[in-house]
């Protein structure tokens, strides 16, 4: 019999500690990043240890070796284990890694999730009452509005974003059957039982996700090649212990706000109305651009992909949107994770990818925009893609000299794309057969130029999806959407054609234009009655508003700000609508700077992107209204 491979560990993430032992031919190398297994339980973040299989030729390969399929008459095993000590564990909710000393008491008494109530040290629960004291306020506001304090103050994610850690401080075993990763259900199994410690097995895949029960626990992964006769194991096992499992940190809930004072919530939060839709903009961080360097201020477990890719779907499919816009999705994410995930809840996606004349990287990890629709509430008619770089081509030949042409390249190709859906409502989960009564709507998503010093491209770019938007239009009388990250604060000039239809000629950012492609200033106009979305709070009279106004800039009427980061704090993000076929019925409230200033800035462990989300609910309405 051929002699058996030896096997080599190391966590998928990053390097890290090493142990060496013998192996069943040679060195089995094992390498773990304690720190990058602090991923929370409940934000279902899948743990992937990286196993390198050394064959007796010397060769190396990271493929599996399922028993089904054995490699060299040899597969792999694998294990997951919980130790659990007889001592009951809690974790601070402020610092993760600390045990908790203290709980506190009012949380019990509000029914507000009990892993939010434990803390360190009362220098901990001190310094973070200012914030800590916002969730008995919305327990008690919550009261009085309606009595259910939990559906209403936790219920964004089906109460799912953070579980109640008592669990987790018992010492028995978890349910009598479980399932993990990709294997089938089986019975758990009491394995180890050492010096007031219990090992209980928890998984038998490569990969496995830490569960409610899992909090404040150490887990082991244990690897071992087996002889596939014999089913014996050769050679020693090799395991990798993590840190203790922390919760996954739940930011308190977004809730959907009224815009006219009128109106009932129902139980998912949302307004009751015929014919409304609900449509989410978000910038979402794409992972090649979230470095330690630009935001050193998040822990690098928050950082990471596989960290923030969950919690990001988790707050994503939260929201319950009819038609979702996102941005700097990059194009493996969406291949590999958006587009499946998002299908699991009954979403189609479409997706463009920015162009990669300037972009020298893999073009895998490219970035671009994302739509995706509900199946059950739309169909797909139609698909434009903007693709800048090839209207600046246009624009060059048309306008500039042969001599600029290459120059002027230079500043205008900069691989920034739009895509534009065109949308058909169904009824009653059925497509309209009158083609007369049919319900179309159009959603463009963008994410305009970056550049603070190229305000002449930002507002050329701006200027060419509204004009291809009023091609749309001139043909067919249709509703439209203008979502995304236009990288313009309110009141420039891009922000100013959109929401006024024009630029002031005098306006300041006119006079950066070295090619001359912004003149006559007369040209920067459009017709579409385009009004944002978030600009209704302010039109909206009642007490009760006072607080989302305090969260607008009184001058543009816009949110304050849509990025947090430690170097800069504005509006980048909107959601335009035509007001002349759409109402706005509610809004996603804002948040408040101070409470996300306690981590620094974004992104944080609670909120995974530099932006934060818009979202906004419509109605369709014949009325023609002006501008």
């Amino acid at each position: 019999m051929a002699d058996p491979p030896g096997v080599r560990l190391r966590n998928c993430c990053k390097r890290g500690v090493t142990k060496t032992a013998p192996g069943a031919s040679g060195v089995v190398d094992s390498r773990v990043q304690l720190a990058s297994l602090l991923i929370g339980l409940q934000c279902g973040c899948e743990l992937t240890p990286y196993v390198l299989l050394r064959r007796p030729d010397k060769t190396v390969t990271t493929d599996d070796v399922p028993e089904t399929a054995p490699l060299d008459g040899h597969f792999l095993r694998y294990k997951w284990y919980r130790v659990q000590s007889d001592k009951k564990v809690a974790v601070c909710s402020v610092h993760p890694s600390e045990q908790a000393t203290l709980q506190c008491l009012g949380c019990v008494k509000a029914k507000i999730p009990v892993s939010k109530s434990y803390h360190c040290t009362p220098k901990c629960f001190s310094d973070a009452w200012q914030h800590h004291r916002v969730l008995h306020d919305r327990a008690a506001s919550a009261v009085n509005e309606n009595g259910n304090e939990e559906e209403e103050v936790f219920g964004r994610f089906n109460n799912s974003g953070s579980g109640s850690i008592n669990t987790s401080l018992s010492a028995s075993a978890s349910s009598a059957s479980l399932t993990n990763g990709s294997t089938p259900m089986y019975p758990a199994a009491v394995t180890q039982r050492s010096g007031g410690e219990t090992w209980f097995e928890v998984g038998r895949s490569k990969t496995y996700t830490p569960t409610a029960d899992d909090i404040g626990h150490v887990l082991k992964f244990e690897c071992v090649v087996v002889d596939a006769e014999t089913k014996l194991p050769v050679g020693h096992a090799n395991t990798i212990l993590t840190s203790r499992v922390i919760p996954a940190p739940s930011p308190s809930p977004r809730r959907s706000i009224p815009v006219d004072g009128m109106g009932s919530l129902d139980a998912d939060g949302r307004i009751t109305s015929s014919g409304t839709f609900t449509v989410l903009s978000y910038n979402i961080l794409s992972d090649s651009y979230a470095s330690s360097d630009l935001y050193n201020y998040c822990p690098s477990w928050a950082l990471s992909w596989p960290y923030r890719r969950q919690n990001l779907l988790r707050e994503i499919v939260g929201y319950r949107a009819d038609i979702i816009c996102l941005q700097e999705v990059q194009n493996d994410h969406y291949e590999e994770f958006f587009a499946p995930e998002l299908d699991k809840h009954g979403y189609y996606g479409l997706y463009k990818r920015k162009t990669n004349e300037v972009y020298s990287g893999n073009i895998n990890t490219i970035d671009g925009c994302a739509t995706f629709f509900r199946r059950d509430r739309f169909s797909h008619v139609k698909k434009y893609e903007v693709e800048f770089n090839k209207a600046a081509q246009s624009l060059t030949d048309a306008m500039i000299p042969t001599t600029q042409k290459k120059s002027a390249l230079n500043r205008l190709v900069k691989d920034n794309v739009a895509l534009i859906v065109v949308l058909e409502a169904k009824v009653n989960n059925q497509p309209v057969d009158n083609p007369g009564k049919r319900q179309l709507l159009c959603v463009a998503n963008t994410h305009v130029n970056v550049h603070q010093d190229l305000k002449d491209v930002k507002l050329w770019q701006v200027h060419t999806l509204l004009k291809g938007l009023e091609k749309i239009a001139a043909s067919a009388d249709i509703p439209m959407l203008v979502c995304g990250d236009f990288n313009s604060v309110p009141g420039s000039a891009p922000h100013a054609l959109l929401a006024m239809g024009k630029v002031d000629p005098s306006h300041p950012d006119l006079a950066v234009d070295p090619l001359n492609i912004l003149r006559p200033h007369s040209k920067l106009v459009h017709q579409l009655p385009l009004v944002s979305a978030y600009s209704s709070f302010a039109r909206t009279v009642g007490l009760g508003f006072e607080q989302h106004k305090r969260r607008l800039d009184s001058t543009t009427n816009e949110p304050l700000f849509t990025n947090v980061t430690r170097d800069f704090i504005g509006s980048l993000d909107y959601i335009f609508y035509t007001a002349d076929s759409l109402v706005v019925e509610s809004l996603l409230e804002l948040l408040d700077e101070e409470s996300l200033r306690k981590d620094t800035a974004l992104p944080s462990p609670e909120w995974s992107s530099d932006h934060i989300a818009l979202l906004a609910e419509f109605r369709c309405c014949k009325t023609r209204s002006r501008r």
